[in-house]
């Protein structure tokens, strides 16, 4: 029942302000200013897009951040082949290995890539986001995988 309760008032949120027009994506911001948002409401009328999980270029696989920046120019190109940009991110989720050297996911070298891209005055739309440590990846050497939804007005 509770998650019931939820979603509905996920969803009246989201149409806060419509007038009849379809109503924009509403954004619920973290209370600390950590830049994810707590919550992300798609109204109708927007088209949404999976996009798979992505690893760093191969001439890329040094440290978190340095796979993070690869990750995230990557998937500009993607986004941008599909008509979007970060700015249309509303879900991501990212996978961290463990260092083997003190079995902790590198979450400090993850944020310094991210806060590149997301959160910024340039592009200030952040998505609700899950941040999980992994024994490993698909590819040799592979910190960081990172998978995110996207949504835009149907007919943009």
């Amino acid at each position: 029942m509770k998650k019931s309760w939820g979603l509905a008032a996920l969803a009246s949120i989201s149409m806060v302000g419509a007038t009849g027009q379809t109503a924009d994506i509403t954004r619920l911001p973290m209370a600390s200013k950590f830049p994810i948002s707590r919550a992300v409401a798609i109204p109708a009328g927007y088209e949404i897009y999976f996009l798979s999980g992505s690893t760093a270029a191969k001439e890329a696989m040094g440290d978190t951040k340095t796979q993070t920046v690869s990750v995230f120019e990557q998937m500009k190109d993607t986004l941008k082949e599909l008509g979007l940009t970060f700015k249309d991110v509303v879900k991501m989720n990212v996978f961290l290995v463990a260092d083997p050297k003190d079995g902790k996911m590198d979450f400090t070298g993850f944020m310094a890539g991210y806060t590149q891209y997301f959160g910024t005055p340039d592009q200030p739309n952040t998505p609700a986001r899950s941040a999980v440590q992994v024994a490993g990846l698909a590819g040799p050497g592979a910190l960081v995988e990172i998978e995110v939804e996207a949504a835009k007005k149907v007919g943009k």
